[in-house]
């Protein structure tokens, strides 16, 4: 009895420790992926990039087996192209791609602060875009274009969760990775983009008095000069690829 209880507490133990090792190695998979792939959507690692296996593995400080993993996940989303003894490829955004992105993020925000200035918003809910706003012009202030990237996505992404719309919200999401990509890439190759606050400002404007079609007018306008801007440069700087 005794040996038979020792010899389940050692496959037992010996099962853990696989499943404790298999989980050791999936979680480095997947923090190498979520590393890899936010250098890629925040430009650290810009289109054309070359990175070998064993060059990632020691950046991040693990073996080159969950870096694999990871970087055939990256291949899998379209982001990098995995090439014999050259590790991974960092690839441009599709011109087709970035160009219907922003037609409907045009057309879907449009509509979204078309809603949300017909139904209206809580004080509380016009202070915290009011805020947004006031970020992004402290940040242009400060020429901090990280801060004011991060305080534009936040009322962008507020306009939209206003909206209430979940299926709205839903399609939306989809492209917040490649939006945010698509700025990144131009973030500092652009014009200051101050007309981008005052476009911001109009609409939190349009939105407290419940002008609806006002509200859906200067965002589609705002969205489209936005799109056209980040789509030029990119087509200019190659880091778009043909449609």
């Amino acid at each position: 009895m005794v040996l038979r209880k020792l010899s389940g507490v050692s496959e037992k133990s010996a099962n853990e420790n696989a499943n404790g090792i298999t989980s050791q190695k999936q979680s480095q998979a997947d923090r190498a992926y979520r590393t890899l792939k936010r250098q890629i959507l925040d430009n650290e690692l810009p289109p054309g990039t070359q990175l070998l296996e064993a060059e990632a593995s020691s950046l991040l400080g693990m073996s080159r087996t969950p870096v694999r993993e990871a970087m055939i996940r990256l291949q899998e989303e379209g982001m990098v192209e995995i090439r014999p003894r050259h590790g991974m490829r960092v690839l441009g955004i599709s011109a087709r791609d970035v160009k219907e992105m922003y037609q409907v993020l045009t057309g879907l925000e449009s509509i979204a602060a078309y809603v949300v200035a017909s139904r209206g918003v809580s004080e509380t809910e016009h202070e915290a875009m009011r805020k947004a706003v006031l970020d992004m012009d402290s940040a242009l202030e400060a020429d901090d274009l990280d801060a004011w990237a991060r305080a534009d996505e936040r009322f962008h992404t507020l306009l939209v969760g206003l909206s209430g719309n979940q299926r709205l919200i839903g399609v939306v999401s989809q492209f917040v990775e490649q939006a945010h990509r698509a700025r990144m890439l131009t973030l500092r190759l652009r014009p200051k983009p101050t007309q981008s606050n005052r476009d911001h400002e109009a609409l939190v404007d349009a939105i407290a008095a419940g002008d609806a079609e006002a509200a859906r007018r200067i965002h589609h306008e705002h969205r489209e000069r936005a799109g056209r801007i980040i789509i030029e440069l990119l087509e200019k700087l190659g880091f778009i690829a043909g449609s």
